[in-house]
């Protein structure tokens, strides 16, 4: 007597199908696959014991790459790399952070009055305070200390970041030197592409929003950034650090999608933002969250006809490394070593000043 029963969720005859999914995300797990299955066959995401189930019966498995043992040769061996002078923020007359005069004039504007405006003669001038700005976020130097020989004094110095913070000075900046930036590099003045990620750093006795990193065994704040392929900053959010990658990642990836027009149509991450947080982002911002794991992860294998070779790149090339350079860029900086502000607002400001320096300082 032939079986009778339920017919299978997914049929033999659907394996090829099957097949060109695991092809497409390699990578992905048994949840991310059946969603990947649903959309693909327009109907509803089965469970992952089916999933599972319909994968060995196709003779898919799950399999770890082999460590590469040979190392990939260099293409300049004669060139030697590594932190040294010319990585280092430009310094004029001996000072740190202190801008030249070609720096100065692609500033300028911002920081200076409008011709006509009303009010009092400024006492000190406005580049006075932006070196004293430059100074403090390169050294790590409180307000109190700065130089009192060289610079304002510090009660107009903080009066005017913290001014020039809220009305979004660093910001803008940064906005135009990156625009000019990549213009230069024959790239669109706004980017398509963008890398989400979080670092922790701690924070100090002067108080403010602070939390404990379990992950990462750090008291202090996280500092949530988007990027675009370049490393350039498109998004800053200053949370603490007791805050998940994913509470924070909608209103980040908002702010860069208002910055940039909407421009921006793939986000990269990490595994950290996968499932449901890459669903909301998908369906609030209409942005394809493409989620780039570790190459040493598994992956779905066929073991009756092979599916990847080992001369056939990866399906998803991994672009999170530029991220985690604009965190090693921006902690050349001792001021963004350890968060000294109380609130994460002016943290925030300070960012946005140390991409500008560093964008400064290439333009000049």
């Amino acid at each position: 007597m032939a079986r009778t029963g339920r017919p299978p969720v997914i049929a033999p005859a659907e394996y090829a199908a099957l097949r060109e999914v695991v092809r497409d995300n390699p990578q992905a797990t048994l949840p991310e696959l059946a969603l990947a299955w649903a959309d693909q066959m327009g109907r509803n995401a089965p469970s992952t014991v089916t999933m599972r189930a319909a994968l060995k019966a196709a003779g898919l498995q799950r399999t770890r790459p082999k460590a590469q043992l040979s190392r990939v040769q260099p293409q300049h061996p004669g060139k030697r790399y590594g932190y040294n002078a010319q990585h280092r923020p430009s310094s004029w007359q001996g000072i740190a952070g202190a801008l030249s005069d070609a720096e100065w004039a692609l500033a300028q504007d911002l920081f200076e009055p409008e011709p006509g405006s009303r009010g009092r003669p400024a006492t000190y001038s406005r580049r006075s305070i932006v070196d004293a700005c430059c100074y403090v976020l390169r050294t790590g130097s409180s307000w109190r200390n700065l130089p009192a020989q060289i610079y304002p004094p510090w009660q107009s110095v903080q009066k005017a970041f913290v001014v020039w913070a809220r009305q979004g000075k660093f910001e803008a900046l940064q906005e135009r030197l990156r625009q000019q930036w990549r213009q230069r590099l024959e790239r669109a003045a706004q980017p398509s592409e963008a890398v989400i990620d979080s670092q922790s750093n701690r924070g100090s006795p002067q108080g403010g929003e602070l939390g404990f990193d379990a992950g990462k065994k750090v008291q202090g704040r996280k500092r949530h950034l988007v990027v675009d392929t370049l490393g350039l900053l498109l998004a800053v959010v200053i949370t603490s650090a007791a805050v998940p990658d994913r509470a924070a990642a909608t209103q980040a990836v908002a702010q860069a999608c208002k910055r940039t027009g909407g421009s921006v149509k793939t986000l990269w991450a990490d595994s950290a933002y996968a499932g449901q947080c890459a669903q909301q982002i998908e369906q609030t911002h209409q942005l394809k969250v493409q989620i780039v794991r570790n190459t040493g992860r598994h992956r779905w294998d066929d073991a009756q006809q092979s599916l990847w070779s080992e001369e056939q790149p990866a399906a998803m090339p991994k672009k999170r490394w530029v991220v985690e350079r604009t965190h090693a860029w921006l902690e050349r900086n001792r001021r963004l070593v350890m968060h000294h502000d109380r609130k994460p607002f002016y943290a925030a400001a300070w960012v946005w000043l140390a991409q500008a320096r560093m964008l400064l300082a290439r333009l000049k």
